[in-house]
């Protein structure tokens, strides 16, 4: 199964930022130790062709030479620098690698991205641009290419479970009848300010895992009766998690690990490649992230395996 990363452009955050960085390098470390059968390769940049497909000109251009406006900067919530213009076009390059590899092989991953709050012309939330908008919509170009240009749109579901609503994933896609986007996360949670996605599920401070799951099967349900999707990326977000400093659920870490089957397993019986990526994750303490992310893939593994059984 191949995994893409960029975790080696290490963003220079001032002293006391919440931000983790460090996450990204320890996951690759536990999957290395614990899933060797997973292939760790290094990501590519994201071409500007590529990431015009989902973000304005003006704002990848200002991204690329640092003349993002401060207050623009204060909002994504990372200081510009060329490592973090570096690290987010390998963020979408992580994603569309892994798609590529997803729609020949069934399943792969990024061990980051996620960036969902990110929007056409601006970034938010720790995203600077949003890598599954940009990879869902060149897998609908490259596919339009190889079977011609009047085939009908390659129909993808993004099926965001980070504890926060994808906002900017929703916004982009608010009137492309080809993506459905889905997003179960905190009603009283970030964005204080939400979009409208094809179907929000919100969910109480305090939710169990009982209530989270029954919601996840309502959900994925109402997706299947008015939506034929093609194909899937997965927001496998461990923030949900009881003891995540920003998620306000109290998701456990089995609620999590039936959470990723209940999703690979859906994807798995319909036979629909799915790409996942990490998104967020801000444990109290950095095990417990590190824990529910590296079951995300110790359970993408196992369905990465049930696809291969069935190649021809």
């Amino acid at each position: 199964m191949h995994a893409y990363y960029a975790d080696q452009f290490v963003l220079p955050l001032p002293e006391g930022h919440r931000f983790p960085m460090a996450k990204y390098r320890l996951l690759r470390d536990r999957i290395a130790q614990h899933l060797p059968g997973v292939s760790l390769q290094v990501a590519q940049p994201a071409a500007d062709s590529e990431l015009a497909l989902a973000h304005d000109s003006s704002y990848i251009d200002a991204i690329a030479d640092g003349t993002l406006p401060a207050p623009a900067q204060r909002e994504i919530g990372f200081p510009w620098s060329p490592a973090m213009a570096e690290r987010a076009r390998r963020s979408v390059g992580a994603t569309v690698a892994a798609s590529r590899v997803a729609l020949q092989e069934g399943v792969a991953g990024n061990l980051a991205g996620g960036t969902h709050h990110s929007y056409a012309h601006k970034g938010s939330g720790f995203c600077v641009f949003n890598d599954v908008a940009v990879a869902a919509r060149l897998m609908q170009v490259e596919r339009a290419r190889a079977r011609g240009r009047h085939t009908q749109p390659l129909r993808v579901a993004v099926i965001d479970l980070d504890v926060h609503q994808g906002n900017g994933t929703a916004h982009i896609f608010q009137d492309d009848h080809s993506v459905f986007t889905l997003s179960l996360h905190g009603a009283r949670n970030f964005p204080f300010r939400k979009e409208a996605s094809d179907l929000d599920v919100e969910l109480p401070d305090g939710c169990t895992d009982d209530a989270y799951l029954e919601a996840l099967s309502h959900a994925l349900d109402a997706l299947e009766h008015c939506f034929a999707p093609e194909m899937v990326f997965y927001l496998a977000g461990a923030d949900p998690h009881e003891g995540d400093r920003l998620g306000r659920l109290a998701i456990t870490h089995d609620g999590l690990e039936a959470r990723d089957r209940h999703v690979f397993d859906w994807a798995w019986q319909r036979r629909l490649p799915l790409v996942f990526a990490m998104a967020g994750g801000y444990g109290r303490d950095m095990e417990d992230t590190l824990t529910a992310q590296l079951n995300t893939w110790r359970v993408a593994w196992e369905y990465h395996q049930r696809w291969q059984n069935v190649r021809p």
